[in-house]
């Protein structure tokens, strides 16, 4: 009976140990990840603003909470009184869906399950619309 006892105690001590290292071990490889896309959002702002196609710009990258990077960028020859809006959201839409599952610069989103988020803005800085794509869909 004490042996049984005893054994049980290595066991779950063993079991208790191997959760510790693991939590910590993961909590140290998120870590990295964090730094790392902290990193190249950093770097990605401190190229803007940046004209990434005839008529887009981007201006700023953000990290919002729980795994989201938020960009925010600024259609320069659409004007929200004359666009129309839905038209051009899902032929963007269409876009970003495409580049967000082959971008080589969206990898470490990719891996870490970030959902990236798009918001446009006409060329007076009005709002026009946010496309939003969730790792189920760009995996």
């Amino acid at each position: 009976m004490r042996k049984s006892n005893i054994l049980l105690l290595i066991i779950i001590g063993i079991a208790i140990a191997a959760v510790i290292y693991f939590q910590f071990f993961l909590s140290e490889k998120e870590e990295e990840v964090n730094i790392e896309i902290t990193e190249l959002v950093e770097k990605y702002n401190k190229n803007c603003p940046l004209t990434i196609q005839e008529g887009i710009r981007l201006d700023s990258v953000s990290l919002g909470s729980e795994k989201v990077a938020q960009y925010h960028l600024t259609l320069t020859k659409v004007e929200k009184i004359n666009a129309e809006s839905d038209v051009i959201q899902k032929e963007i839409e269409k876009s970003l869906l495409s580049t967000a599952k082959a971008n080589p610069g969206l990898q470490v989103f990719r891996d870490n399950d970030y959902t990236l988020i798009y918001s446009y803005s006409d060329k007076k800085k009005e709002f026009l619309f946010d496309v939003k794509i969730i790792p189920d869909q760009y995996k």
